[in-house]
């Protein structure tokens, strides 16, 4: 009898035992699911799946030119990883509209030093390009402005119907200008490396004219350490109405 009670003993400490170590490991496990759920970190924000962009998510526009999008982490992928220069852009729709552009931006692509931006004036068959003059309310005067996805500075493209939409003076110059800046400042200072860019014009409907921009950036080297940033850029003029459906505007 007590060597049979001495063997379901040890049965039951072994059973425990076991039970005891898989309560550890699955407890080890959550709480490191825990953490790492409360401080995302950049690896494995990159690696988010791209998702459908959702406009009725953004604010109405006040006075920011742009907002912060997924707290300002781009939606590439693993696979988008490359030190490979490109330039991808999009066909026109049945709607005549610009569609994605995203390219590897690197010294490989960016203008050669001393060369000059061309004309892109003769570009005149962009959706909802209704140019109107506002004296008073704009600076430069024109509402719109040929506005390059990729900007020039970053990939020396002039009239690239592909490359361009019909945007604000506004949109252009205080709301993609300074992301764009900041791209070519890097690769300035850090010139073997290449940073992952991608401009997503934004229609509601059948609208002529873009909503806003999505902007998107990841420097490949050192992993969005040195720049990225995911923002909606608003394709508003301060003091101006304007009609997205075909583009025509008024003074408020």
């Amino acid at each position: 009898m007590s060597k049979k009670r001495n063997k379901k003993q040890n049965i039951w400490q072994a059973i425990c035992t076991i039970l005891i170590v898989v309560f550890i490991i699955t407890l080890g496990y959550i709480n490191q699911e825990e953490i790492s759920n409360k401080t995302p970190n950049v690896e494995n924000t990159i690696q988010s799946e791209n998702i459908i962009f959702d406009l009725s998510k953004i604010p109405e526009y006040t006075s920011s030119p742009y907002v912060e999008i997924n707290n300002n982490m781009p939606y590439f992928t693993e696979e988008d990883y490359t030190t490979e220069a490109f330039e991808n852009y999009s066909d026109w729709d049945e709607l005549g509209r610009s569609g994605v552009a995203y390219a590897n931006i690197c010294k490989d692509i960016m203008p050669k030093v001393g060369e000059k931006r061309g004309e892109i004036g003769n570009v005149k068959d962009l959706s909802g390009w209704v140019q109107k003059r506002y004296d008073n309310l704009i600076k430069d005067k024109y509402l719109y402005n040929r506005c390059h996805l990729i900007g020039w500075q970053l990939a020396g493209e002039n009239d690239n119907k592909q490359n361009l939409i019909t945007g604000t003076r506004y949109l252009n110059t205080e709301g993609m200008l300074p992301f764009e800046n900041r791209i070519a400042e890097y690769i300035d200072k850090n010139e073997s490396n290449h940073v992952l860019y991608r401009i997503t014009p934004i229609y509601q409907e059948n609208n002529l004219l873009a909503s806003g921009v999505q902007m998107e950036s990841w420097s490949v080297e050192d992993n969005g350490q040195g720049i990225h940033f995911n923002v909606y850029c608003y394709n508003v003029q301060p003091g101006i109405i304007i009609n997205y459906a075909t583009g025509e505007s008024q003074a408020e």
